[in-house]
Order: structure tokens, then sequence, then C-alpha cells
């Protein structure tokens, strides 16, 4: 929906609101004129129903209004003494209209002095357990959302197991455009194969002001803009249409900006001709061929376990034995195979025939010879043309939203002659540390600025799926931050030991309280 469609849609509901509660107010003493009064009559009703006016400001606040709705039905019911269970049935069941029927069918007793205090342990449970709902969905909205690290494109950066906190607040948390779904959960409902939310009606992007502009080598959550996860559990690899917001998560570090030039050479990615520097815990990995002499016994299970290595690896010739194929490894990695003895070389493997299944399938370049190719920039003109066109079609039609045909060697966009082309957001340039094991921007092209979702900022667990019993939990990673200068430290044992102050203090704290008493 547009926002003019918005606008209209919001002052049907004003309509809606007034003709079903109008007497309602004048019965709780207030002025008829005063239920038809946008926002305005969101405030008033606070005062009637006896919740606090900042409640009004969660009316608007998409997903968290969902909620909130059939509490405030709930409330204005039971303001007129309607408190039996059929009622607060009947006012959850009609979608509120059930005030309708009370509004101009009831002779209306406004209970000024009504308890807002729960008369059963049921309805305290309820009445809390809501409020959890609502903080919790505010928190993972808005502010933080925990994440999971589900593949080894970020190795050594980010493993496979480290569950993250990532921040909402550095980038601007974006508004959900997805107005109809469940809270705090993504595109699926949790053990099924259902879809967790509605299509329809979709709100326009907004995004609230953030803390920081992404940066080049910033770690990145984003919404994968070519989803091929079309259900949960469904792997078919087909193309998923989705609401932008219920895309599925994708984490990794954005290597262009907008405005960038951006080329890579044999694996090393360059930015307006010169090298990118990457961060000092980044771990960039490529594939390598180790050669043996095939004379001297060379201890690979300990290589692997010394150097953490987890991708597959595997001998090229199983009869031979005397080339193994590693598909990551580190440029450290890779010298302590070099100094190795029984091993004759480390060949980093590097590819240079065209590859058409790289961004944009022109059959030009491949993972580790690609570009220069123009990171698009809000506000900036590009010419377009037949062969400019591939780098931009999918901007064009699928991320502006506009009507793209290709006559002979005519482009139009929305029915008129285009030769040229204005972006209207910021796009960036996504790859994986993990060079040879990633499915990143050198495949599917540009990120939008509205499919960013945060900045991971911190990993409060960590899990090795091969690890067994305690040593499962990688306890070197618990309480780490994600960036940073250094390399990264633990913070767990400075947790563990302020919970023992914490503890320790308010012992004593209720021991001295109790003796003066």
């Amino acid at each position: 929906m547009s926002v003019y469609q918005w606008f209209i849609f919001f002052l049907l509901i004003q309509i809606v609101h007034f003709l079903g509660t109008w007497k309602l107010y004048e019965s709780a003493g207030r002025k008829k004129w005063e239920a038809a009064i946008p926002v305005y009559n969101a405030i008033v009703l606070m005062k009637i129903i006896k919740r606090p006016t900042w409640w009004t400001i969660l009316l608007f606040l998409p997903i968290i209004n969902l909620i909130m709705f059939p509490v405030v039905w709930i409330e204005t019911l039971r303001s007129f003494g309607k408190r039996s269970t059929l009622d607060t049935f009947l006012g959850i069941f009609t979608l509120g209209f059930y005030i309708y029927y009370v509004n101009y069918t009831q002779k209306l007793e406004f209970v000024s002095d009504r308890s807002l205090v729960p008369k059963s342990k049921t309805a305290d449970t309820i009445s809390s357990l809501l409020f959890a709902v609502i903080v919790a969905t505010l928190v993972h909205t808005y502010l933080i959302q925990p994440y999971t690290i589900p593949t080894s494109s970020l190795e050594k950066s980010l493993l496979v197991g480290d569950f993250l906190f990532v921040s909402k607040m550095n980038y601007g948390a974006r508004v959900p455009m997805t107005t109809i779904a469940l809270p705090m959960v993504h595109d699926s409902i949790p053990l099924t194969k259902l879809k967790s939310y509605l299509s329809y009606p979709q709100l326009p992007y907004m995004r609230l002001p953030g803390i920081q502009n992404i940066n080049r080598t910033d770690i990145v959550v984003f919404n994968w803009p070519v989803d091929t996860v079309y259900r949960f559990f469904d792997t078919s690899k087909r193309r998923a249409y989705k609401p932008v917001d219920k895309k599925s998560n994708y984490v990794k570090r954005c290597v262009g900006i907008p405005g960038d030039s951006l080329a890579i050479k044999d694996g090393v990615v360059y930015i307006d001709g010169k090298i990118l520097q990457l961060p000092e815990r980044a771990k960039p990995q490529f594939s390598y061929k180790i050669a043996f002499d095939g004379k001297t016994a060379v201890n690979l299970e300990y290589l692997f376990k010394d150097l953490d290595i987890t991708d597959p690896a595997f001998f090229t010739n199983d009869v031979k034995r005397d080339t193994l194929f590693l598909s990551a490894l580190t440029e450290v990695g890779a010298q302590r195979f070099k100094d190795t003895p029984g091993i004759t070389a480390v060949i980093r493997q590097i590819s240079t025939a065209p590859d058409n299944g790289v961004f944009p399938h022109i059959n030009k370049w491949n993972k580790d010879n690609y570009g220069p190719i123009y990171i698009p920039q809000q506000g900036k003109t590009v010419a377009l043309n037949l062969e400019t066109l591939p780098f931009y079609k999918a901007i064009i039609t699928d991320y502006e939203n506009n009507e793209l045909k290709v006559e002979g060697s005519e482009i139009k966009i929305n029915g008129k002659v285009a030769t040229t082309y204005t972006f209207n957001q910021n796009y960036y340039w996504m790859m994986g540390d993990n060079r040879h094991n990633s499915e990143d921007s050198r495949y599917w092209g540009f990120v939008p600025q509205n499919h960013i979702v945060g900045k991971p900022i911190f990993i409060w667990l960590s899990i090795d799926p091969n690890g067994k019993g305690i040593n499962k939990i990688r306890w070197d990673r618990v309480f780490t931050t994600v960036s940073g200068e250094g390399q990264p430290q633990s913070y767990f044992k400075l947790f563990l030991l302020g919970l023992v102050v914490f503890f320790v203090g308010e012992y004593f704290w209720k021991k001295r309280k109790k003796t003066k008493v």
C-alpha cells in the first residue's frame, strides 16, 4: 500500500472508531466529537479505561498494535460493566465490533471506579504474559534481536553455532513493513510449514534514525534479496516471493558501500583501485591444494585440530593420496602447512575461467576475478542501455517497483523510453570471509538499504556442533564482542564475577535492612 492509501485507510479507521464509540465517550463524561479526532481520541480513550497515556504509542506500532487492540477492546467493555467471559469472547471474536452492539443497544453505565487489579490468578497470569510479550516484541523489533550462525561463510570471524545479539539501533531500527504477523517469529511458525504472516497490507519502508552508517568491513545482518527458502524445511531452491522484512536473514561482511567501484583480483577485494584493508579479526579463507612428497608422514589430524579446520577436505586421488584439497584455509593456516615437513607445495586455488553463475550472469567474470562494478548510491544517475541493463534490472523491477520492458534496443520504464536511471535508495555489496564457500553478492548482486536488519554486536553463547559434553561450548567465545580492535576477548569471567558481587551485595543489604528493623 502507498502512503496515500494508508492515509485513506487511517481515516476510515477513525470513522469506524467514531461510529462505534461516540455514545461510550458521552457516557464517560466526554464530548462525542472527541471520539472523532485522530490520535487524540486514543489518548482520551486511555483516560476512560484508566490506562497510561503512553499506551497510545503502542497502538501505532506495527505488530505491537495487533496485541494491543484486543487488550483495549476488552478494557473498553469492562469500563462499561461488560466483564463476563462471553463479553470478552465476543469482543475478540468480532474484532472489536461487539462494541458497536454495546454502544447502540445497551444501557450504558460507565464504571468510573473500576478496579484494575485482576480478580483471579488466571486473569493475572494472562495479563502478565501479555505484558511480557509486548515488551519482548518491542525489544526484538526495535532494539536487539537474537540470531544464530547457521553456515560457515564468515569463518573464522563468526562460527557455526555462534548465538548473537543483533543491534537494530546502530543502523536505525526498520519499522515492520508486514503489518499482520505473529510476534517474535520470522517467516514461519516454529515446528510447522505454515507462514507466520499475511502478505497484505504492507507499510511503506521507514527506518528510525541510527547511531552510525554502514561502513566497509562491517558485519551486517540483512534480508536475502533473492530468497530461495520458499517455506520452512523447503530446499527446492525455487525463488520465494516474500515481503522484504520476511525474507530469510543472512549475515555477511559489507565490502562495498554506495558510490564505490568494486573489483576482485585473484580473490583480493579492491575499492576504487585500492586493496580493501580488512580488520585484524577478519580471516579470509580460500581453497588450497596441498602436495605431499609421499615419504614423510604428516599428522593431518593434529593439524586440522590445531588450525580448527572445519570445512570439507579430501584427497584428489584416493589411491596415491599425494594431493589434498582443502575447501577453506586461512593465510596463516597455509603458511603452517608450508612449514610442515613432508609437504612440497601449498597452492591457492584461483578461478580464471568465466562463470555465468556470478552476477549479473553475463559469462564474463568469476568468483575470484570480478568487476569493476559500481555500487549504486541514492540520487545518483547511470546510463541505461542493453549493456548496463543486466546490472540494474533487479533494482529497477524488484527493489524499486518499476515496470520494465525491452523492445529491440529500446528500454522503457513505466511506459517511457529511458536512457538513464536514478536510484531511489542506497545499495551495498556483501561477501563472506570464506571466499569459496559463501553465497553472497558475487552471485545475486546488490543488497538494498531497505533489506538491512542490523549489526551483530555480541556473542552470548557459542556451541560447537562437533563437540561433546561440556566441551561442546566454546568457552573462549562466550560473551565476546563481534567488532573491535585486536582479537576477540571473552568477558564471561567478568560477567560471573559481577553476578557474585551482585548476589553477595544483595544478601548483606537485606541482612542489614532486617537488622535495622
